[in-house]
């Protein structure tokens, strides 16, 4: 627990399709947030969330400015500074500042002027926290979301990647676009096994990579929630549903076993994709780790990529050692801690 004496802060994950938020106490909060739909909201609804926890100094991180209703990353970073800025004057908080991927915070003026700069910026401040976790002089964070996965090497204590942006750290394997929620099937196999036959997937947004991991039992069931492909409930029959329709089959002709045996299937594929970008960043770098940490909500997918990567490290869990609520809002954790002094 960090001494009573640090900053009351709140840091905000600004994403594409959630907002979470951590003070770097033990508190967070995860909320979906379409920001391709929603984009016209996010001042209130940031203001929602730094007004129900009194008047925080908001610091913040985003992935958001990728979003197709912004034209460019330039007019993303411009629309998600204005939200914060006057979230936190509706709240009375002091003015937002803003991280980037040198590991500075600076003020909204300084975030306009370099776009690039705070865009994409969360996986540094990960890292940072991961860093302090290690325990070895080499090591890799891998974090898996519900969207994408990030490969970071670390060195003596500190991040060590090769690229910041994210075409630059999708061309070296630091950036994996793939995650254990939002990623369709279609962009992860293209045949999934039915009985005796390997059905092709349709190229269709009826099934995605949440309806199998739930199925694997490494996701939870939300029978409220509807964020799914075709607004359903999130539980294993409603996944059962999902996955036959991918394949073109009729739901009464997929069993559960055989749902459950495609979703294997799915998650072996999302390994190897996870893996190359494993290897990628290894001989890149020259080295393999002695440790991997493991942060975000998709460990398992995560430990399944090291596994077929084949290395013999270490393993330090985030999930484990923070907790899963922690852990999924690592981001937000993490630039709580650099904001209040508690992380180097």
């Amino acid at each position: 627990m960090p001494p009573p004496d640090r900053p009351d802060v709140i840091a905000l994950d600004i994403g594409g399709a959630a907002i979470k938020a951590a003070d770097g106490r033990g508190w967070t909060r995860a909320e979906p947030f379409a920001m391709w739909r929603e984009w016209r909201r996010l001042p209130a609804t940031l203001a929602e969330i730094i007004g129900g926890r009194g008047r925080p100094a908001p610091v913040a991180t985003m992935t958001g400015e990728i979003a197709d209703c912004f034209p460019d990353r330039p007019a993303g970073v411009a629309h998600i500074v204005a939200a914060l800025e006057a979230a936190a004057s509706a709240c009375g908080s002091a003015p937002p500042r803003f991280y980037r991927t040198d590991g500075r915070l600076v003020d909204a003026a300084a975030a306009r002027a370099e776009p690039w700069a705070v865009a994409a910026a969360n996986w540094h401040a990960v890292a940072r926290l991961a860093a302090a976790q290690a325990g070895a002089a080499r090591a890799f964070v891998v974090d898996v979301g519900s969207t994408t996965t990030d490969i970071v090497p670390l060195a003596d204590g500190h991040p060590a990647a090769r690229a910041v942006t994210d075409a630059g750290r999708m061309a070296s394997g630091e950036l994996v676009y793939t995650g254990v929620e939002r990623t369709p099937l279609a962009a992860i196999v293209r045949r999934l096994p039915h009985g005796p036959i390997r059905r092709p997937v349709a190229s269709e947004r009826f099934a995605e990579s949440r309806d199998a991991w739930l199925l694997l039992g490494a996701l939870d069931e939300a029978p409220v929630s509807c964020d799914t492909a075709d607004g359903g409930p999130f539980t294993r029959e409603a996944s059962r549903v999902r996955i036959a329709r991918s394949m073109l089959v009729e739901p009464d002709d997929v069993s559960m076993a055989d749902a459950e045996r495609a979703a294997a299937w799915v998650a072996r594929a999302q390994a190897r994709q996870v893996a190359r970008g494993l290897d990628q960043v290894a001989r890149e770098c020259g080295w393999r780790p002695q440790v991997v940490v493991y942060s975000g909500h998709g460990e398992r997918l995560a430990r399944l990529a090291v596994d077929h990567s084949g290395w013999n490290a270490g393993a330090v869990s985030l999930p484990d050692t923070l907790g899963r609520d922690v852990s999924r809002s690592a981001p937000a954790h993490a630039l709580a801690l650099i904001a209040r002094g508690d992380l180097p």
